[in-house]
């Protein structure tokens, strides 16, 4: 009979494996741009990016392993087609468009770029040739989906945290100098900043189809028992978050105390590279570019393996294989772009369906309280796009100032959860739709 249990450590290293999936360029990069820019407000700042950062994320896997569903499924209670067209736009936002191209990206500019003469790093090729090997690389391991766990779970993600501890020991034991003062929105909101870079990591979006990662690779295991599956990936997710967690404050308190050492520096990328050098020198450089390739490559392989299996299942006429070359293609592609047109072009489509996939989460949540009525799902979703939609064409340069006003007076607005309130209105109005509806 097939196994249908893991030991401690297979459920510790399924947790290593998701954790490593989550764990990829924006939580390397915008935590240290947090600790430098929010200065004596670091810990009301990095409150808000954990609840977005990680507590969302750890929510999302939770949601899809009890649902019993996928991503898709959870979508399509509102309609089928409204299922699929979601579904699709997350799996692209967090795939090949923005997050898998993304990965490719910050590789480069912080793991091999720093070594580069002048001339080569101002030259565009290094990156070119660099993103091939990169998906290249990625492309061979999300070959073997089934395998992940092993090469994952129980190798690249100690290797990861070993180097990740490194750093920040040495900046707990041997601090920098401190932090300097708030600046931009940090100044006067830095909870509400914070809240809204957690978004930037993607982690919950990626949550809400990580489940099927997880799922092929604990079938390579032969588990296939839905309740063992779903106790695993429980685990699994609760060991991801505390990894998280304290990865994110790690690296936040680096780049908070770093300000008065390295200077002021306008990224993510070059507070952490700086910061390295502080601590450890060249070697320090060494340290990072492990840090970097590790955590980049090993999202890359779960976003493309995800991406790969949803498409072949919309799309089965071309076999998961064929999916797996064209998303290897595209991310190349898309991630010579650079790491700045990347976070660019990625800021509105997250703006407009976070709160979106965050509503929709909380309602599967919450369905037996109100037996999973459609109205519900529909009105509330509706009510939150009001205001979501909204804030991705305004990061993306398009401002209606009489509807910007409006959504100004919203209650919770000035901490990015102006769409909370619509979203409760649209709940309760659906309830009384579905309540009436069946009473006649």
């Amino acid at each position: 009979m097939p196994q249908q249990s893991l030991s401690l450590w297979g459920k510790i290293s399924v947790g290593f494996m998701l954790f490593a999936l989550f764990l990829g360029a924006g939580n390397i990069i915008f935590p240290p741009e947090l600790g430098q820019k929010s200065g004596e407000d670091f810990v009301i700042a990095m409150i808000a990016f954990l609840i977005t950062g990680v507590g969302l994320p750890l929510l999302g896997v939770i949601t899809v392993a009890k649902s019993g569903g996928e991503l898709q499924d959870m979508a399509g209670r509102i309609s089928p087609l409204f299922g699929v067209i979601f579904t699709a736009i997350v799996y692209l936002a967090i795939g090949p468009f923005f997050a898998m191209p993304r990965t490719g990206t910050v590789s480069f500019e912080l793991g091999v770029k720093p070594y580069l003469s002048d001339s080569l790093a101002e030259a565009h090729w290094p990156l070119v040739v660099f993103t091939i090997i990169f998906f290249g690389i990625t492309m061979f391991f999300a070959l073997k989906p089934t395998k992940l766990i092993d090469t994952v779970g129980r190798i690249l993600t100690p290797a990861l945290l070993i180097v990740i501890a490194a750093l920040a020991i040495k900046a707990i034991v041997t601090p920098m100098d401190g932090p300097g003062e708030a600046v931009g929105n940090y100044i006067s909101n830095p909870f509400g900043e914070g809240f809204k870079q957690g978004y930037l990591t993607m982690d919950f979006l990626a949550a809400l189809i990580f489940g099927i990662v997880i799922v092929q690779a604990l079938k390579g295991k032969n588990i296939t028992h839905r309740p063992t599956i779903v106790k695993t990936t429980v685990f699994a997710a609760f060991v991801a978050a505390i990894g998280l967690a304290l990865v994110y404050i790690s690296l936040g308190y680096i780049g908070s105390s770093s300000v008065q050492s390295v200077g002021f520096l306008a990224s993510g990328a070059d507070v952490i590279t700086a910061s390295a050098n502080e601590l450890y020198g060249q070697f320090g450089n060494v340290l990072l570019t492990l840090v970097i390739v590790l955590a980049c490559l090993t999202t890359s392989i779960g976003l493309m393996t995800a991406s790969s299996e949803f498409f072949h299942k919309i799309f089965p006429k071309l076999n998961y294989n064929t999916w797996v070359y064209i998303f290897a293609a595209f991310s190349t592609i898309i991630a010579n772009f650079g790491l700045a047109s990347l976070i660019k072009f990625s800021l509105p489509v997250l703006f407009a369906i976070y709160p979106l996939a965050i509503v929709l989460m909380l309602l599967v949540l919450a369905s037996k309280w109100f037996n999973d009525a459609r109205p519900v799902y529909i009105t509330t979703m509706i009510f939150t796009a009001f205001v979501s939609i909204y804030d991705g064409l305004e990061v993306a340069g398009i401002k209606i100032p009489a509807y910007k006003a409006f959504l100004k007076s919203i209650p919770l607005s000035s901490f990015s959860l102006g769409w909370l309130i619509p979203a409760i209105i649209g709940a309760i109005i659906g309830y009384i739709i579905s309540v009436t509806a069946k009473k006649k």
